[in-house]
């Protein structure tokens, strides 16, 4: 359904494309969410399917990727970690592991979050002892590392331990995380045992602290379900038009944490819908477990299910349990999901109590939906980059986020004016362009900007020249001895202000600034460290990572490979002739 400017306003799927939209044309029935959508359509456009899921899976597609008004919208789509046990090594490396699995070895996850994964895989390492090392740092050992000294790796890379021995540390690791830890701690027991009796008691207590520290990543997986082996546990609070799902992550009989979700939703939508919309839209890029445990039925559950199967290769079951061990577990997770909602409530009414207040303190017309903060960094004009962070009644906006690398040849070295201009002007061309009517929402209501009245009389200047001089901004300085709390605010023809030094505004503005800050030096520092390992061979067609590595292993150095000649390039393991001539150019034409 588009209004008339042709924008999406919602996507929906029918079996019955006639009854669906004949339900629309009534003039009476429909909820006010639905009436305002109705009453916002001017065109419609129909897309067809072979199967009802091929639809389905269409459907979820289109609303991620057009994120129409009206539909259910699932915001926060992260990846999660996996642990890696690595097969590229004769000796096993153990890891964790984010994105596309595309490295050789055994995947096991999901994780709720980083965290989760670290604190597992602290507490694998006290058992089991693998090895964390990358391939190269272990080939590089001469001796063992602290790692080793404290009794976390077992010394792989110096010998301390046979191939075989540690292969079936391995297997034990393993086996753990597949579920399959009580063989595991009678075998630990039974060494330990054997150990004493043998007066080799530093043996046993080495032995001992593995064992109590097997169980205590028993005991901080939280809920272990005896009936459910591999599941995700889905449950859906809603509450004056917000809505919080909670997903358990249920793997190997263990609970590897939890997430919770806020869907953007209309204040008369059902259940059903919310969880049905969440369910398309989370595993479009997930792999979904053997079985879904939902708490509200949802429409299509059976096209839902062999959507997901098609997806996973195999049989994927959703159940709305009424009783026993699952719906314990869906209520623990209801339960998560009502608390959690509940806090969202009080932090967003927070935020507005503050957002509010920014406004008394700015002389605003209302309350700013969108706050747009800009920050520099560079080291003495190098790596040079700007970054914008958002704010909102949400809190930090993190998707809108942006980072500018610094492009102007003409600026001086530590000109943070020049900067500053090249930031703002990139970003409101853009804004002037993709959204002049400002309907989009992507406009800011207020600019803060790190500094005095000379960058505020400046930003005001590029604003002026751009044709957009009604967005409120506000200059942040240090203030008296640069001192935290002491700090000016600076606007347009106005006379600089503080506030008081206990003013919750005041301690919002410095969340912001610094949030900024802290932004800019990480996109810095990521630059730099580039940089620092930037070769002439970045620029040459089709040297990609892997050839870039061959050709610098081969060659010694990048300066070795833009002296050699032809002949010498083709012999370098990977290169074909014609990129061997590629490359022979790219450096010879230049010179």
């Amino acid at each position: 359904m588009l209004d008339n400017q042709a924008r999406v306003l919602y996507v929906g799927k029918a079996r019955n494309l006639k009854a669906r939209v004949s339900s629309y044309a009534r003039a009476t029935g429909h909820s006010g969410r639905i009436a305002r959508m109705i009453s916002e359509t001017s065109s419609m456009m129909f897309l067809t399917t072979k199967t009802e899921t091929e639809a389905l899976l269409l459907e979820q597609n289109l609303i991620k990727q057009l994120k129409p008004k009206y539909n259910v919208l699932l915001r926060d789509d992260k990846s999660f970690p996996n642990i890696l046990v690595s097969r590229t090594h004769v000796f096993a490396q153990i890891k964790k592991h984010r994105g596309a699995k595309k490295e050789k070895g055994s995947y096991y996850g999901p994780f709720a979050s980083a965290g989760s994964v670290n604190r597992t895989l602290s507490q694998l390492q006290k058992v089991f002892l693998l090895r964390n090392c990358s391939d190269a740092q272990f080939e590089s050992r001469t001796r063992p590392c602290l790692l080793y000294q404290i009794k976390r790796c077992s010394g792989p890379c110096v010998g301390m331990i046979s191939e075989v021995d540690y292969a079936e540390s391995v297997g034990d690791a393993e086996r753990f995380l597949s579920g399959r830890s009580t063989q595991i701690q009678e075998t630990l027991a039974k060494q330990m045992q054997a150990a004493s009796d043998a007066m080799e008691f530093e043996r046993a207590a080495s032995l001992r602290d593995r064992i109590r520290a097997l169980t205590q990543v028993q005991t901080t997986q939280g809920i272990n379900p005896r009936s459910v082996a591999e599941a995700d546990v889905i449950a859906l609070h809603l509450e004056n038009g917000q809505a919080c799902v909670q997903v358990f992550f249920i793997r190997a009989n263990q609970n590897w944490g939890n997430r919770d979700y806020y869907p953007r939703v209309g204040a008369e939508i059902e259940a059903d819908e919310v969880l049905e919309a969440f369910i398309g839209q989370f595993y479009d890029t997930k792999e979904p477990p053997r079985q879904l445990i939902l708490s509200h039925p949802i429409e299509n559950t059976d096209l839902m299910a062999d959507a997901l199967a098609q997806k996973l290769g195999r049989k994927v079951e959703i159940v709305v349990p009424q009783r026993g061990e699952k719906a314990e577990l869906i209520a623990g997770a209801a339960r998560n999901a009502r608390e959690s909602l509940a806090r969202k409530m009080a932090e967003t009414a927070t935020q507005a109590r503050l957002l509010k207040e920014l406004a008394e303190a700015f002389d605003l017309d209302g309350p700013p939906k969108r706050i747009e903060v800009y920050d520099n960094s560079h080291i003495q004009g190098t790596n040079a980059v700007g970054a914008m962070i958002v704010a909102g009644p949400d809190g930090f906006m993190k998707n809108s986020y942006r980072k500018f690398n610094i492009k102007g040849d003409d600026l001086t070295p530590g000109d943070d004016f020049g900067m500053m201009k090249e930031v703002l002007m990139r970003r409101f061309k853009r804004l002037l362009k993709e959204d002049p009517d400002r309907t989009e929402g992507h406009w800011p209501d207020l600019l803060l900007i790190d500094g005095g009245a000379g960058q505020v009389s400046a930003v005001a200047e590029i604003m002026r020249d751009m044709g957009v001089e009604d967005i409120p901004m506000v200059g942040v300085a240090k203030g008296v001895d640069r001192d935290h709390g002491k700090e000016e605010f600076h606007r347009r023809g106005e006379r600089p202000f503080a506030l008081r030094r206990n003013d919750p505004v005041l301690y919002f503005v410095q969340r912001l600034r610094d949030e900024a800050h802290r932004f800019a030096i990480g996109t810095h520092r990521a630059k730099r460290a580039k940089a620092i390992g930037a070769t002439p061979l970045d620029d040459v067609p089709g040297v990609g990572a892997t050839r870039k590595r061959a050709l610098l292993a081969h060659f010694g150095s990048a300066k070795a490979v833009s002296r050699a000649n032809l002949a010498d390039l083709k012999a370098a393991d990977g290169i074909s002739d014609a990129l061997a001539e590629t490359i022979y150019d790219y450096f010879h034409e230049k010179g």
